[in-house]
């Protein structure tokens, strides 16, 4: 699929290699964008069409020495259809009510974002956060962010954090209650679904979903939802790599 190039060369950094979150006894590197570059959601729309991300205001890519595991990856919503399981997910889920709120703090939300990092990252470095450490994380100065609030029996429970991107909507993160009257009703999956449809319904046609990582549990459920299109070679497909690409190609 052919790409518009950037108007301007951009500076690269690679980081310092650091344990990897995803892939346990392994290495990794991140590439990020100048940190004085002055990013916009212009900007950021066509960086996130080559494979980049962002965490709060810093946009990066994966790029480690010896693993390529890490594939962009991106939802065609406007030709998404709903397996069996995510239907009953839907169905499960068809009482809560979404409302669009501003990326400020909001109490609420940090009080559910605190309860969920403790509950479902204990130990992984998430786990003590605060109020500071909470916004920098999902929000950013440039970006289009917006909070969809999943509300039911008037009572919060569950937010999902999504960009606004000129080809899509972007899956930032989600959190929602952790407490085990909620465990069966798969909320994560459902804010797929909602996001999907909310991008499809907006006229747009992608929902991005981050990285798809097969050899991850916490990762590759992402490939559950199709057509799914993969960022490898300088370029989407439409499958995985069969052979993991280089990192050189995939910046």
């Amino acid at each position: 699929m052919p790409k518009k190039s950037l108007q301007e060369p951009i500076n690269l950094y690679l980081s310092a290699e650091h344990e990897c979150s995803y892939l346990p006894t392994r290495q990794a590197n991140s590439l990020f964008i100048d940190p004085d570059k002055e990013m916009s959601s212009e900007l950021y729309s066509e960086l996130i069409q080559r494979g980049f991300r962002r965490s709060g205001g810093h946009v990066y890519t994966p790029y480690c020495k010896k693993c390529h595991d890490c594939i962009p990856v991106r939802l065609n919503v406007q030709n998404f259809i709903l397996s069996r399981s995510q239907k009953r997910c839907r169905n499960k889920n068809q009482h809560i009510i979404v409302t669009e709120v501003s990326d400020s703090y909001n109490e609420t939300h940090y009080q559910i974002y605190a309860d969920y990092v403790h509950s479902r990252h204990a130990g992984g470095g998430m786990d003590e956060p605060d109020q500071e450490k909470y916004l920098d994380f999902l929000t950013s100065t440039w970006s289009t962010t917006v909070f969809f609030e999943f509300t039911e029996n008037n009572q919060i429970i569950g937010v999902a954090v999504t960009d606004i991107v000129s080809s899509g909507l972007s899956a930032v993160y989600t959190f929602f209650e952790p407490s085990a009257r909620y465990q069966k009703r798969s909320l994560g999956v459902y804010s797929i679904l909602w996001q999907a449809q909310e991008a499809k319904q907006r006229g747009l046609e992608w929902l991005y979903l981050g990285y798809w990582i097969k050899d991850c549990r916490k990762m590759n459920y992402k490939d559950k939802y199709q057509p799914l299109e993969y960022f490898y070679n300088n370029t989407w497909h439409n499958s995985p790599p069969q052979i993991l690409p280089s990192p050189i190609q995939n910046s």
